[in-house]
């Protein structure tokens, strides 16, 4: 059984900075693509960004690109998401995820486990 819990969500005003960690359970986690996902009010939950197994390949969504950055220690089984220069459209609950099949996948479908979420709110 996979397990992943998120911290590290709040309130920031516009301009400021979190950092979202993402704790996963179990032996294989260095074996696991990891990304984080965000999903508004009203709106379809999306990509932000992905992680591949080693560390050394990422993926980000246009929007959050230059400002966001994910990283992960495979040692601690842990994954980040590392927010600079937010804005109230960043406002929404990230979910982050794992992915056993690929090395790497900006997909929602191929994600097989998901963290409960932590709320981000961004004021402006």
């Amino acid at each position: 059984q996979v397990q992943l819990v998120e911290s590290g969500g709040g309130l920031v005003q516009a301009g400021g900075s979190l950092r979202l960690s993402c704790a996963v359970s179990g032996r294989t986690f260095s074996s696991y693509a990891m990304g984080w996902f965000r999903q508004a009010p009203g709106k379809e939950r999306e990509f932000v960004a992905a992680i591949s197994r080693s560390g050394g390949t990422t993926y980000y969504a246009d929007s959050v690109k230059g400002r966001f950055t994910i990283s992960r220690d495979n040692a601690k089984k842990t994954v980040y998401l590392q927010m600079n220069a937010l804005k109230s459209e960043d406002t929404a609950v990230y979910y982050c995820a794992a992915d056993p099949n690929k090395s790497i996948s900006a997909k929602l479908r191929e994600y097989n486990y998901w963290g409960q979420g932590t709320q981000v709110t961004v004021s402006s």
